[in-house]
């Protein structure tokens, strides 16, 4: 007898149905074919365990599926339920007759319980456009795969629920998903809040502004000087995300196996990999290609911290995913692509030591030293961040005083704010939703400077030998400390303002 159930493969953030069909005849064996790989073929012993734990048996006939299209790598072990209900329905121990309009996935535990699915996102919307009548997996995924309205999901937890639902035995209630009200739960009091800050004005200005653009930003500055606290507190202060970002951000977690029982991602990702990190663990990849640290922080925060201690060649792969916005990786017989647009923070001591241009402390570093480890940051890496910022220490009066800082809240709004005038600004252009997205075209359009402001970024330029990349970035800074001041042109105090975040362009730091 033959028959066919549906499955279904996520290459990239995006799923591909896959028709498994099962034939049952005469004879013995076990022929699995359409490019499964060493998972599924695994499959048959689980499949065969959690059956025979359950009243069923693998039938002792031939047994022939086929995995279609038979030309795309199928891999992992979310199969096995897709396979172990073919088998019971080709095999006429149970009747479903309606088992063609449903996805079904999911391993099998050898008691018949499933374990989770990558991917269940992408697999619901899928679904749902082919025109399935609903999706069965397991239980632990069932959130994520219910923000997809019109599509019937069902978290199961047994393969005997599933059996039970075909053959009007049991009552398998679908997952109801308020995607709405999850997405409007908002943290009153983040885990990491400004407010908690002493001091550093200047910085938490900094970082406002950086938010407030979406501007790459790297902080410089000695050990012990408050940079990783300061950095984990920037998603605090972000815009809220839009519906649209929030599913953006949780397919590719759902990819990467990351969401568990969560459903939707309402809060902005913040990634901060140690220096040890892979190319491939960083960009994504592998033989199975799976995202990067920057697909997960899309639309969220990439940590860097002690910058020139990564590999040179680890920085080095992420600029063109810093321009683009996004990374393709290309195998031989597929390419995927993966949403990358985050905002970077990195953060890195002035010299090996950390104490270079401090006063108060010695200096141990040669110039050979200094240079050597300076000149792990490439200047094209240093071209796509917009912000450079010094990070001194915090006095002593400023860390025993017990009055509490402007909170992340606050800054929050006139961020808002801020972020309001750019999406009216740039409402009719694609690919360009903050001002850190601006191309040259763009800066000349929304940047224009009267005389006085063009004089003193002119004398900046030449005063302080600021190299020609500096120019734009400076533009675009000082197009976000306008709009977070709500006012429609470039003033001369923005440009100056703007001048004082790009220390590394001047001579002594980078050469």
């Amino acid at each position: 007898m033959l028959v066919k159930v549906f499955g279904s493969a996520v290459f990239g953030v995006e799923a591909t149905t896959i028709t498994v069909e099962v034939n049952i005849d005469k004879g013995v064996g076990y022929h699995l074919v359409g490019l499964p790989d060493n998972a599924i073929k695994e499959s048959s012993y689980r499949i065969a365990a959690a059956l025979k734990n359950n009243g069923y048996s693998l039938p002792v006939k031939k047994i022939t599926i086929n995995m279609a299209p038979a030309d795309l790598r199928k891999e992992g072990s979310a199969y096995d339920l897709t396979l172990a209900i073919g088998i019971l329905v080709a095999s006429s121990q149970i009747q479903a007759d309606s088992v063609d309009q449903y996805i079904i996935m999911g391993e099998l535990s050898l008691d018949g319980s499933l374990q989770p699915i990558r991917g269940a996102l992408p697999i619901a919307i899928k679904a749902k456009e082919e025109g399935f009548k609903g999706f069965f997996l397991p239980k632990q995924n069932a959130n994520e795969a219910a923000i997809v309205s019109g599509l019937d999901v069902y978290g199961v937890e047994n393969v005997q629920e599933i059996i039970d639902f075909f053959e009007g035995k049991g009552t398998l209630e679908p997952t109801v998903f308020d995607t709405r009200a999850e997405f409007n739960k908002t943290l009153d009091f983040p885990e990491f809040d400004f407010s908690d800050v002493r001091g550093q004005e200047s910085i938490k200005r900094c970082m406002e502004i950086a938010a407030a653009g979406g501007h790459n930003i790297i902080l410089i500055g000695p050990p012990g000087a408050g940079k990783t606290m300061l950095a984990k507190r920037l998603p605090s202060i972000l815009p809220p995300m839009t519906l649209r970002e929030a599913l953006e951000t949780t397919k590719i977690h759902s990819v990467a196996g990351k969401l568990k029982e969560v459903g939707l991602m309402n809060q902005r990702p913040f990634r901060s990999p140690h220096h040890t990190i892979s190319n491939v663990a960083l960009v994504g990849g592998g033989s199975y290609p799976q995202p990067g640290e920057i697909s997960m922080a899309h639309n969220g925060v990439l940590f860097l911290d002690e910058l020139p201690e990564f590999k040179r060649d680890v920085l080095e792969v992420m600029r063109q995913p810093l321009e683009d916005r996004e990374v393709t990786i290309s195998r031989a017989k597929f390419t995927v692509t993966y949403p990358s647009s985050f905002m970077l923070v990195a953060s890195m001591n002035p010299s090996p030591s950390g104490f270079f241009n401090d006063p108060d402390a010695p200096q141990t570093s040669s110039p050979h030293e200094m240079q050597r480890y300076l000149s792990k940051i490439s200047g094209p890496l240093l071209d796509r961040i917009d912000i450079h910022i010094e990070v001194t220490p915090v006095p002593f009066e400023k860390l025993a005083d017990d009055r509490k800082s402007e909170s992340s809240v606050t800054i929050r709004e006139r961020v808002t704010k801020a972020r309001e005038f750019q999406s009216v600004r740039f409402q009719e252009m694609e690919k360009v939703n903050y001002n850190a997205q601006m191309s040259s075209k763009h800066i000349r359009e929304f940047c224009q400077l009267d005389d006085a402001s063009k004089q003193l970024l002119k004398t900046a330029m030449e005063r302080l030998n600021l190299s020609a990349r500096a120019y734009d970035r400076i533009l675009k800074v000082a197009r976000t400390i306008a709009d977070l001041e709500g006012v429609p042109a470039i003033e001369t105090t923005h440009i100056a303002e703007a001048i004082q975040y790009r220390s590394l362009d001047r001579d002594g730091w980078l050469g």
